[in-house]
């Protein structure tokens, strides 16, 4: 497991790790896999569209990779593994690992040994060098990275932008768990932390801002291509169909601004997260950007040229 070419671009969600990860899943020899974390429960189990449009069961890729990995798909894998997750890839458990205590560790290698036959099958299917995986979740890059080789790719987005988005989503379809600004700001603040913590230990995690990605793609994933030494990206990298799990469309739609928070959020929020603010780069006084004069359809490709 140990030489498994795997990149985790992990991060909170709505901060374009899914279009990041499609991007990086257009360059040569390199397949994008989506969030494999959902890969047992709304592939296996519920069945769920792969990016290519087809049911999961119905995917010639996700068929092939389920035969070299497990032999095929089974119904109790869609138990198994998550049933593992439970035990040992939780977010409370991080704290532990980032000091190097690895309790349940059968329990924890029998847990990554199936991402690592997922990943290994994939690329062998795809004929690829490298394989994305964007399951974000911080908890899961620091179970796998206590056994893989593994490079981190960590997305981040302005904390005041970042909660007016999960507020508007929140307004328009009520989750069961409510994001308000003062939560994702915690969110924002421990992720990241845990991000840096994690770069600390030794493992190479590379840090993209979801601003700069939309601001200038092609200098942002040219930049990142190198760091991650996945060679040059050429000059015509596009948006095209992809087997990704849940097949969730990116949204590089930067047009879709979301509602700005009430003053008083903002600063909340900006007092929340002030120990990273700087080092991101991000301004304590937060203007909220305003949206181009034409709209770009919601699933417009999004052209990567090289500089």
């Amino acid at each position: 497991m140990a030489d498994q070419p795997v990149i985790f671009v992990g991060g909170l969600g709505r901060s374009g790790a899914v279009l990041l990860e499609r991007l990086l899943g257009e360059l040569p020899e390199v397949a994008a896999l989506g969030g494999t974390a959902h890969l047992w429960t709304r592939g296996v189990r519920a069945d769920e569209p792969c990016g290519c449009g087809r049911p999961f069961s119905a995917c010639p890729f996700w068929s092939r990779v389920g035969t070299r990995a497990f032999g095929q798909w089974r119904l109790d894998q869609a138990g198994w593994v998550p049933r593992l997750r439970a035990r040992v890839d939780r977010v409370r458990r991080v704290p532990a690992l980032a000091l190097g205590l690895v309790f349940r560790e059968a329990e924890l290698s029998e847990y990554v040994l199936a991402y690592s036959r997922v990943y290994a099958a994939a690329a062998e299917v795809a004929g690829a060098r490298v394989v994305v995986d964007s399951s974000r979740r911080v908890s899961l890059a620091y179970c796998l990275a206590a056994i893989m080789d593994l490079r981190v790719v960590h997305v981040v987005r302005d904390p005041r932008a970042l909660a007016a988005a999960h507020r508007a989503r929140q307004v328009r379809s009520p989750a069961p768990v409510r994001w308000t600004p003062a939560r994702t700001a915690v969110h924002w603040l421990a992720q990241n932390l845990a991000f840096a913590v994690l770069r600390r230990k030794g493992v190479q995690v590379v840090r993209v801002r979801y601003e700069d990605l939309l601001a200038d793609p092609g200098r942002t994933l040219t930049r990142l291509a190198r760091r991650l030494d996945l060679g040059d990206p050429g000059t015509g990298a596009g948006l095209g169909a992809a087997h990704t799990v849940p097949g969730t469309p990116p949204r590089p739609a930067a047009h879709r601004r979301p509602g700005a928070l009430p003053f008083h959020q903002r600063w909340l929020v900006t007092a929340l997260t002030l120990p990273l603010l700087r080092p991101y780069g991000y301004r304590l006084r937060y203007r909220p950007p305003a949206p181009p004069a034409e709209p770009e359809p919601v699933l417009a490709p999004l052209a990567v040229a090289a500089h």
